[in-house]
């Protein structure tokens, strides 16, 4: 499958995938000390959801769409609010009409002596994320092979940080490469977050990811998963899922608040599920 940001902007896998993300940023600001970010496919950063790409697949109507004025309990609600955040950062008039990716979420919540290092291949997509941060000396938009880059990115200088890994699915053997590029990355910062974005499409090629997964001998790594319907014929992307390596004691927890409940939001009508469980432990 062709998972290139912009066609997807805001879908139930976004709302998925970017709650985790602040969550874990949340986690690391619990500390003074600096973190570094590394967006291996950053994307361009900001989307137009009426605009053409975004608008093609109207995906977001059923992701952001459905999240961005629900009525949700107070637990929930604090959790979720440093994303909604973000997403209400770029509509400052209210409505939705503009969804920050992975980028500009991170950025929203950066702290002065944090830093962000947004790596981009497609080179039209590299540009507009350049002018989406343009003056900004604390983002570091760099084109580049984010698969290459975690072979000579690692280990930050800050020693602290997250390695989001979220690729657009085009070559069919992605889960083979992001396996073989956690270990490199392991291999070079063995304490670093490592957060790995996955589609669930065809069940056996997930299968298989988690079985190589199991194979890297790589400790506390930490699976979740939502699935908006259940798998059909011909594969369709049904469900939504994450590996959090090095994960936050307090995500397992949080997500179990949440995942529930992004379940009842996000799904298609048919049928929904949630998982949280330990791909390996200690």
């Amino acid at each position: 499958m062709n998972y290139r940001h912009v066609f997807h902007a805001g879908n139930f896998a976004d709302v998925v995938k970017h709650t985790i993300l602040v969550r874990i940023l949340t986690y690391l600001m619990r500390k003074d000390a600096p973190f570094r970010v590394i967006d291996t496919h950053a994307g361009v950063g900001l989307y137009d959801l009426k605009g053409e790409a975004a608008g093609k697949t109207g995906e977001w109507v059923d992701g952001i769409g459905r999240l961005f004025d629900r009525n949700l309990s107070a637990a929930a609600r604090d959790l979720l609010a440093p994303y909604l955040d973000a997403v209400q950062a770029q509509n400052p008039d209210g409505g939705l009409r503009l969804y920050p990716g992975s980028p500009l979420i991170t950025r929203n919540m950066l702290r002065s002596q944090d830093r962000l290092m947004a790596l981009e291949l497609h080179p039209t997509d590299v540009e507009a994320l350049r002018e989406n941060f343009a003056g900004d000396f604390q983002v570091r938009v760099t084109h580049i092979d984010g698969w290459q880059a975690l072979g000579t990115h690692l280990p930050p200088k800050e020693k602290r940080g997250l390695v989001l890994i979220d690729p657009p699915f085009e070559e069919r053997n992605e889960f083979e490469r992001m396996v073989q590029s956690l270990i490199k990355a392991h291999k070079r910062w063995p304490g670093g977050l490592y957060a790995l974005w996955y589609p669930i499409k065809d069940p056996e090629d997930v299968a298989d990811f988690i079985d190589m997964l199991e194979e890297t001998g790589i400790r506390k790594i930490l699976r979740l998963e939502l699935k908006i319907r259940a798998p059909s014929l011909p594969p369709r992307l049904h469900g939504t899922g994450m590996i959090v390596v090095n994960p936050p004691f307090v995500l397992e927890e949080e997500m179990r608040t949440l995942l529930p409940i992004l379940a009842e939001v996000l799904s298609d009508g048919t049928r929904s599920q949630w998982s949280i469980d330990w791909v390996a432990g200690e």
